[in-house]
Parts: structure tokens; C-alpha cells; sequence
């Protein structure tokens, strides 16, 4: 396999830039640029970087790694120099010279999974790991690289291939006379998985908007307090907040971090009859955000009560202006709605908790792993697939059906880990990383 090169470090100016190699004449090279005679495995040797016609080009740090105790399997060598991108670039150039090749984006992690250095779903985790923007993300992406997630998935698979092997095995005898599903369990062994596979399904999704974040738009009649709602929850004053009914006339959009789960926070125009043709327009770019929410905040304004003529008929209420009525903050309505007081800052959390609840966060942090939209999606997949395949057993009592259902099971979760996985599925995922992983 070709030798192949990219800085790994971030664009731009730094303390400290680094050149990795990884590949057959890794060494080779390195010790060319460095004009050493060897390189120990996983040392540090300070190190003069040399070009061509043997002019310094820098100095630094060399470091090799010997195959296939490295990341990729395959040798592998850091030159960290310093983090000038003229110099960093030079340093890259001369290892392309010495025939190495620029390496494709995520070609590093794709040849670490590719020779079993790692999963599909660490590989993945690198990645949501480099582009976490909360602390909660980057420790759930750490969990999934250090196993916690591809773990119960290989659990899962060895549960189903000794379910695989025992009926296959009851069909090459079939002249003894038992029922193989009672005899082996087999019933309750299939409503175990599901239960294990309903169980991580819950956890993946958690895991999934953790890691991705969710879409909470903020809606209602004019002059509510959606704007004041907007930046008590980014702690921002990034909305004009007027006393002016139909101050907002576009979608506002925020990144916030709540509780430790990323946002996209959407502050819409009030949802009301108008023959103004810009309040047309911001209502139809808000009905369309409505349409698209992941979780919908219809904020009401208490001091009109109008609450129990709401413009929408979805969604957590948000009972506002509370400080000029007599309503105590907190859950109301059987806890689908929450009172609180934008000005005063009560309720807040309690409509921050809501809002986590709603989306099936739990308190608890053990076990939490990042996932994404494809584990999700083969998740559910396999667990529809395996309970289908028990009704058609009993329906049936066809034992090579249900042995092709296993498979069929079996290969839908291979493909989370990478196990199972096409080349065109491999290609749009590695694409997707930084050059240098």
C-alpha cells in the first residue's frame, strides 16, 4: 500500500505543526528528511529537517511507530516542527518528494479500520470527537472510541449467531423429534436481543442528539416574549426585544449548549393576519421552521390570558409574563407546559429540564456513547427485522425462514460496526474527516 503524508495539525499559525506519515517507506523517509540512521520505536528524537540539497528547513521532533502497533497498523512517523504554515508546508513537500502521497481526507482513520486497528463506529468517533462543541459530546465520543458502544453491538451479534447456529444445527437433524424452539430457549433468548437491541436503540438516539444536537424553534403570537425567551436561553442579548408587536420579521438562529446537549435555536416572527408583505413573509419562514423542529417552545403570554387560545396545537407551552400575574413557576398543565418569567429568570430550568425530558434525556451520564443517524437506522432496522422474523416463525414453523431472518438480522448490525459494510458507505464517511485523520 502506497506511503501516504498530511499535516495533521489545524491551518493556520501555531506553536507546533506536524507532518504525519503512515506506509511501507514511512521510515525510510523520515530518516532521509532527518539524515538519522535510525529511529526507535515510540522515542522522541530531537531532530534537524533537511531539504533536497541538504538545507535546513527546520527543527524539531521525530517520532516513529512501528506497524502494526500504531494507529494505522502500518509504520508510521511524526515530524513535529514548529507551526508556521510556509515551513509546515515545505516539511510536507519534501516527504512528497521522497515519495510519499498527499493523503486523502480521513485516509489515516479509514487504514486504521481497514487493517482492524479499529471499528467503524470508533472511526466515526474520531471524527465526532475532533467536531464536539460540548463537554457532554466529547466525552461520549471518547466512550465510543474506547468501546462502550461497539461492545454491545458484538454482544448482540454473538447472542444472534448462537441463535444462528443452533437452529441451523436442529435443521440438519431433522429426525429428531423436538421442538428445537422450546427445547433451546429459543423464544426467550429472541426477546432478550429485543430487549438489549430496545435498550440501545434508546440510548443510541440519546446519543445521537447529544452528539448532533437538536432543532428547538421558538413560536407563537406577537409580542409573547419570544425574542426575551431566545436570549435568556442563549444568555445572549442577540434578539431586539421592543414592546412593538412584530419587531421580528426573519428567523433568528443560535447555537447554544442547554444542559450540556447543542441546540439550533430558532426565533421566529409572530404567528398573526397581516397585510403587510414582509410580516407575510416572516410568518410563511416561521410556519416553514415550525414544520422542521425537532422540539416546538409555543410561548404564550400569560398577562393576556390567552392561554387557552394558543396558536398551535403541538409542542411544549411556554407560559410567559408570569411576574405580572399571580401563576407560581414550574411544570403546569400535568407537566406539558411550564410557567415561567422571562424578566425575572423563574421557570427557566424548569422549562430547560422539560425540554431534555421531551427529548428522552435522561439524567443519568454512565453509558452514554455518541451515535449517529445510521446507527439509528440500522438499530431499528434489526429489531424490526428480528421481531418480524419471530411472528413469521410461529406463523410458519419454517425453520429455514427463520434461519434466513437471523442472517438478515445478523448482517443489518455488521454493517454498524463496519463488520458487514459497502465501499460506497466506507467512501462517504471517511470523506468526511480532516486530511491529517
Amino acid at each position: 500500500m502506497e506511503t501516504i503524508a498530511a499535516v495533521a495539525t489545524a491551518p493556520g499559525r501555531g506553536g507546533i505543526g506536524i507532518v504525519r506519515l503512515s506506509g511501507a517507506k514511512a521510515l525510510e523517509i523520515a530518516l532521509l528528511i532527518t539524515q538519522r540512521d535510525s529511529v526507535d520505536n515510540r522515542f522522541a528524537h530531537y531532530a534537524k529537517f533537511t531539504d533536497r540539497h541538504d538545507r535546513v528547513i527546520d527543527d524539531g521532533l521525530v517520532i516513529g511507530f512501528t506497524g502494526p502497533q500504531s494507529f494505522t497498523g502500518e509504520d508510521c512517523v511524526e515530524l513535529q516542527g514548529h507551526g508556521g504554515p510556509v515551513v509546515i508546508g515545505l516539511l510536507l513537500q519534501r516527504c512528497l518528494e521522497l515519495g510519499a502521497r498527499h493523503a486523502n481526507p480521513g485516509e489515516f482513520s479509514e487504514r486504521a479500520f481497514l487493517n482492524g486497528r479499529i471499528d467503524l463506529i470508533q472511526a466515526e468517533a474520531i471524527a465526532d470527537l475532533i467536531a464536539a462543541d460540548s463537554t457532554t459530546a466529547a466525552r461520549q465520543a471518547q466512550a465510543s472510541i474506547s468501546g462502550v458502544f461497539s461492545t454491545s453491538i458484538n454482544q448482540i451479534m454473538r447472542d444472534i449467531t448462537g441463535l444462528r447456529v443452533f437452529v441451523e444445527a436442529a435443521l440438519d437433524f431433522p429426525e429428531e423429534e423436538i421442538d428445537f424452539i422450546s427445547e433451546g430457549n429459543v423464544d426467550q433468548q429472541v426477546d432478550l436481543i429485543l430487549e438489549h437491541l430496545a435498550r440501545l436503540i434508546r440510548q443510541a438516539k440519546e446519543g445521537a442528539i447529544l452528539q448532533g444536537g437538536a432543532t428547538l424553534v421558538l413560536a407563537g403570537k406577537p409580542n409573547v416574549g419570544k425574542s426575551s425567551l431566545l436570549n435568556a436561553l442563549s444568555g445572549e442579548d442577540i434578539a431586539i426585544v421592543t414592546d412593538i408587536a412584530g419587531t421580528t420579521r426573519d428567523v433568528l438562529k443560535q447555537t447554544v449548549v442547554i444542559c450540556g446537549v447543542p441546540f439550533e435555536l430558532i426565533d421566529t416572527a409572530g404567528l398573526r393576519t397581516s397585510n403587510d408583505p414582509v410580516e407575510i413573509e416572516g410568518v410563511r419562514r416561521a410556519e416553514a421552521a415550525i414544520s422542521q423542529a425537532d422540539i416546538l417552545l409555543e410561548v404564550i403570554d400569560d398577562s393576556s390570558k390567552d392561554v387557552s387560545n394558543s396558536a398551535l396545537t403541538s409542542g411544549i407551552k411556554v407560559v410567559n409574563k408570569i411576574d405580572l400575574t399571580d401563576r407560581t413557576p414550574g411544570p403546569i398543565d400535568g407537566g406539558k407546559a411550564v410557567a415561567v418569567s422571562v424578566h425575572t429568570g423563574e421557570g427557566i430550568d424548569a422549562l430547560k429540564q422539560l425540554i431534555l425530558e421531551t427529548l428522552g434525556i435522561t439524567e443519568q451520564t454512565e453509558n452514554r456513547f455518541s451515535a449517529r443517524e445510521r446507527h439509528l437506522r440500522a438499530l431499528r432496522e434489526g429489531h424490526t427485522s428480528l421481531a418480524e422474523a419471530v411472528q413469521r416463525f410461529l406463523a410458519t414453523r419454517a425453520g429455514e425462514l427463520l434461519a434466513e431472518d437471523l442472517k438478515k438480522t445478523h448482517d443489518i448490525l455488521g454493517a454498524i460496526t463496519g463488520k458487514l459494510t459497502s465501499d460506497d458507505l466506507l467512501g462517504e464517511i471517511f470523506s468526511s474527516f480532516c486530511i491529517g485523520k
